[in-house]
């Protein structure tokens, strides 16, 4: 059975991504094509970057980070649950992708975005970074932006009383769960 990690990309303590997370946990814990484990960047605080090279190139000399490539490697597949601070990723995402590389390689990235445009200009940049770490970043991502954002955010409003984002999700996983697969097929290969 693949296994797939939901990495939560904020690290804030007044951060929104725990509503999406637990929404996000609620859907896949009703599929039966994968194992789904959430990350959260809390459990790995690592400095800013600052080894002799990537892992790639050298090893890691901090622990925590060594522990975080352990983790990452458990996996077969990625969603990244994140925020957008200006117009980016959050800088703590950034950092946790620097500090892994041959971990991440081959194996397809999916995303869930968050805010006013839905994160969506931090995906598009995740995207490009996802490609460089020779990653399969998926089509389909979703976007909980506007008045779904701010309902959830400022008046409670509950995310999974909104149907209108199930078929967005629901593509978002197939996709990613066949790019597990065939990348977990060729890997092992």
């Amino acid at each position: 059975m693949p296994k797939i990690a939901i990495i939560i990309s904020s690290t804030r303590a007044t951060r929104f991504a725990d509503k999406p997370a637990a929404w996000l946990q609620g859907i896949v814990a009703q599929r039966t094509d994968a194992e789904y484990e959430l990350v959260d960047l809390r459990d790995f605080p690592m400095p800013f970057f600052d080894e002799v090279a990537s892992n790639a190139y050298a090893p890691t000399q901090n622990e925590v980070a060594v522990r975080w490539q352990k983790k990452v490697a458990e996996f077969d597949g990625y969603i990244f649950l994140t925020a957008e601070y200006n117009h980016a990723p959050t800088a703590v995402l950034k950092n946790a992708l620097d500090y892994a590389y041959t971990e991440w390689n081959k194996k397809p990235a999916a995303f869930v975005g968050y805010g006013s445009v839905g994160a969506a200009r931090a995906i598009e940049q995740l995207r490009l970074i996802a490609v460089e770490l020779q990653m399969a970043p998926t089509r389909t991502g979703v976007h909980i932006q506007g008045a779904d954002f701010f309902g959830a955010w400022q008046q409670g409003a509950a995310l999974e009383d909104m149907a209108h984002l199930q078929p967005g999700v629901q593509a978002m996983l197939d996709e990613l769960n066949w790019w597990t697969v065939a990348l977990k097929t060729a890997r092992e290969a």
